[in-house]
């Protein structure tokens, strides 16, 4: 139960590779991804977590081996926490930036198709921000694919 059967650090690179490579893969999938699952993009989640298991402890069963695995995810996840909340750059390069996709009542169609949106998700924005599309002045897919829209300020006010 606590003999490893690899070094110890073996854990920390494999765990390193697996994170960087789904990090990657995630941010690759789109920000409707990361933003709201569907019960597809759920299962997809959970098919990876048993997929990179293995690659993970390297067939390692200790419970060792597992503890130092799980501390050197959090600790890569609270490192590029800290990392993105302090440059800008890193912030977009991880997480992704705003998406403009529409301008003036007007809907980027092409860009919704780009990004995987929906109308039905784009609809639904718009009734979650009491919108009509001529009221909208700006509309962003946000990098946690959530949809932001700005409205158009009404007449005579300032």
């Amino acid at each position: 139960m606590l003999d490893l059967s690899h070094p110890w650090w073996e854990f920390v690179v494999r765990a390193f590779v697996v994170y960087a490579v789904l990090l990657l893969l995630v941010r690759l999938s789109g920000k409707r991804t990361v933003g709201q699952f569907t019960p597809f993009d759920l299962l997809v989640v959970m098919l990876l977590s048993e997929a990179v298991s293995e690659s993970l402890n390297g067939g390692d069963e200790s419970l060792v081996g597992g503890l130092i695995a799980a501390a050197t995810l959090v600790t890569l996840n609270l490192a590029l926490g800290f990392i993105t909340t302090r440059t800008r750059k890193a912030e977009d390069i991880v997480e992704g930036s705003p998406v403009l996709i529409a301008r003036d009542g007007e809907v980027m169609v092409d860009v919704l198709r780009r990004h995987r949106l929906g109308l039905g998700d784009w609809e639904k924005a718009l009734r979650e921000a009491d919108a009509e599309l001529k009221e909208v002045r700006r509309a962003f897919l946000e990098a946690d694919g959530t949809i932001s829209v700005l409205k158009k300020k009404a007449q005579g006010q300032g």
